[in-house]
């Protein structure tokens, strides 16, 4: 029986994986199109966005760089789906991982370095964590469905934060919304100096791995598997499912805490209000790209990180706005969202080709 679910599973995963590449392709094609249509060229703007993120190591350092909170948000996504919930609430999640963080690393004075970073990112997990938990604790035991609750949610937990940046926790003398400084004991390595790249991408590629194990080697794994699947079936087979509903958002929430922490940390050395550019949001795209696969969304988010950083250049060295880069990205989005659009578009060549044998 487990073995026939993980040929069921593992088959699916592939449908999925090839689906995601496609959409890819296409969406490039399409943008391509799109950019010559509006009188520009496409082989310049690829070659310009290619060019700098992936040919010079600062344009390698800033991709790696903006993919890792969305990296991070993506694996938040990517898990809870995994038991067939959507999480849309990872920016608020983050949002609440980084002021816990920020005051860690800031107020606890009397810890080492070795100590004082896994303790101020404990801090970003939990408080990312219960902000999920309970978003999941209303779906198990209230039936509230739990896109709605933690979307509704973000902007309680966002303006909480604000509140406490422009209030109590605000930064002496500063102007702006944002808490004091962070210890040097509490700051992240940055992989390249004079670079936003930390050690926080090392983070984020270890806790993919990690999921991939669960998920692959472990009975928890099994039943998170098995519930995404079908979830009556998994109830009739004994596993209890408000438990791995609770247990997974907790995870889902825990590592979008562990976003807002790395950015706290790593990035800005502090909570600034407003620090995030919807990345809780772009993770649902990133996720979707890899077919909720925790691996796959490392490759993923270095794509829309390479895009991200690309689009820096585009708009130095040539004409082409970058709002082009958003078109790409949503086309992504829109045909990884529609298989069945996906299947439409290729079944003429595939036609085709089997008509040629």
């Amino acid at each position: 029986m487990r073995e026939k679910m993980q040929q069921i599973k593992d088959t699916k995963a592939f449908q999925s994986l090839i689906t995601s590449v496609i959409a890819l392709v296409i969406s490039l094609l399409l943008g391509a199109v799109i950019i010559w249509l509006s009188g520009y060229s496409p082989v310049e703007s690829y070659k310009a966005i290619l060019g700098f993120s992936l040919g010079t190591k600062k344009g390698i350092a800033l991709s790696l760089s903006q993919a890792t909170p969305i990296m991070f948000t993506g694996l938040a996504v990517a898990i809870a789906y995994k038991v067939r919930m959507i999480n849309t609430g990872a920016e608020g999640q983050l949002y609440v991982g980084a002021m816990a963080a920020a005051v860690a690393g800031a107020y606890i004075t009397f810890l080492p370095r070795a100590v004082h970073i896994p303790a101020a990112m404990f801090c970003g997990i939990m408080a990312g964590g219960l902000a999920a938990l309970f978003v999941a604790f209303l779906k198990v035991r209230f039936g509230a469905g739990e896109v709605i609750t933690s979307l509704m949610l973000n902007q309680v937990l966002i303006l909480f934060t604000s509140y406490l940046a422009n209030g109590p926790l605000k930064s002496e003398g500063s102007g702006l919304a944002q808490t004091e400084m962070i210890l040097e004991t509490a700051e992240l390595t940055r992989l390249i100096p004079k670079t936003q790249l930390t050690t926080a991408v090392l983070i984020a590629v270890i806790a993919a791995f990690i999921l991939h194990f669960i998920l692959t080697r472990t009975t928890y794994g099994y039943e998170m598997k098995a519930i995404g699947l079908n979830v009556d079936a998994a109830k009739t087979a004994g596993i209890h499912v408000s438990r791995i509903y609770l247990r997974t958002f907790f995870i889902s929430g825990a590592i979008a805490g562990l976003c807002g922490a790395s950015m706290a940390l790593g990035t800005n050395h502090r909570f600034v209000e407003g620090f995030s550019v919807n990345y809780g949001f772009a993770g649902i795209s990133v996720a979707a790209l890899a077919a909720y696969n925790p691996l796959g969304v490392i490759l993923s988010a270095i794509l829309f990180g390479v895009l991200k950083a690309g689009s820096i250049t585009l708009n130095r060295t040539t004409p082409v706005p970058i709002e082009f880069v958003d078109v790409i990205q949503v086309l992504v989005v829109i045909l990884v969202a529609a298989p069945t659009l996906i299947r439409a578009l290729i079944k003429p060549f595939s036609l085709l080709v089997k008509g040629g044998k």
